[in-house]
């Protein structure tokens, strides 16, 4: 069984005092710590079991600058028998579409069985690549998994839904799968694997090499524009609205209205 997993570089701000950068468009982050995304760990670590129970091999990928080959090297060794780094200064501020442009062009050509990502990064929250990829690939695709079990050619899957609630859906391999923390214990790094990652290479690919235009990649060719970042104004003011269902409805947009949250 082949086996993509598509994983990001995110900054450790559990428990610090993030600052807002200059241009108002992200957070400072000379000072902060880098690791491997959460929900990709977990990722990570079921395609490392697979792999393991069907012989098969674990593709690990990111798009990111060179920060991102620490953390291609813990999945290295973690378990993975291959690294994909995807970067050069034109992917600079590159959106959930331009990131899953450029992993479609690595993947394409590639044969595999299953890609694997994380549900969502833990810096930006948007939930975005898995699904987007799965698009461009014109393959099927199930989000938020906490359990899957390979049946042959297909895939049986338990997403995690709203209340409490869990949806089995059997999809045909190859598949996209978006993976929920807690559907495994990810394992830590041995020394020995630390090691034996040191001294295996990690592949690089630019724009040019992926036959990406400089226009379609970075701020230019993403659909999310970032105006600016700030921190919300905190209040302790409290209304109680009251009145019909209609009433309120109207009385909250005009509330929203003049806070600015509508335009």
């Amino acid at each position: 069984m082949e086996i993509i997993v598509c994983v990001k570089r995110v900054p450790d701000i559990s428990e610090i005092e993030i600052d807002i950068a200059p241009d108002k468009k992200d957070i400072k982050k000379d000072d902060l710590i880098f690791d491997l995304n959460e929900w990709d760990r977990y990722a990570l670590e079921e395609a490392i079991q697979l792999k393991e129970k069907f012989r098969g091999k674990g593709t690990a990928v990111t798009v990111g600058d060179e920060g991102s080959e620490d953390t291609l090297r813990k999945c290295l060794a973690m378990g993975a028998d291959h690294a994909i780094r995807i970067y050069d200064e034109n992917f600079k501020g590159s959106d959930p579409y331009v990131i899953a442009k450029a992993l479609y062009s690595i993947i394409k050509d590639r044969s595999f069985d299953l890609i694997l990502t994380g549900v969502q990064a833990a810096d930006d929250g948007y939930g975005q690549v898995g699904g987007i990829l799965s698009g461009m690939l014109k393959i099927p695709q199930a989000s938020m998994v906490t359990h899957l079990e390979v049946e042959g050619k297909n895939i049986l899957v338990h997403r995690e839904l709203e209340g409490g609630l869990e949806e089995k859906v059997r999809l045909t391999l190859p598949a996209l799968l978006t993976i929920q923390t807690g559907i495994n214990e990810p394992r830590y790094v041995s020394i020995m694997g630390i090691r034996k990652a040191s001294r295996l290479s990690v592949d690089l690919f630019n724009h040019k090499d992926l036959k990406l235009e400089k226009e379609d990649i970075g701020e230019t060719g993403s659909k999310i524009k970032i105006e600016e970042i700030f921190f919300p104004q905190t209040t302790k003011e409290t209304k109680i609205l009251s009145g019909t269902h209609a009433e309120i409805a109207e009385e909250v947009f005009e509330i929203l209205k003049e806070k600015g949250g509508l335009i």
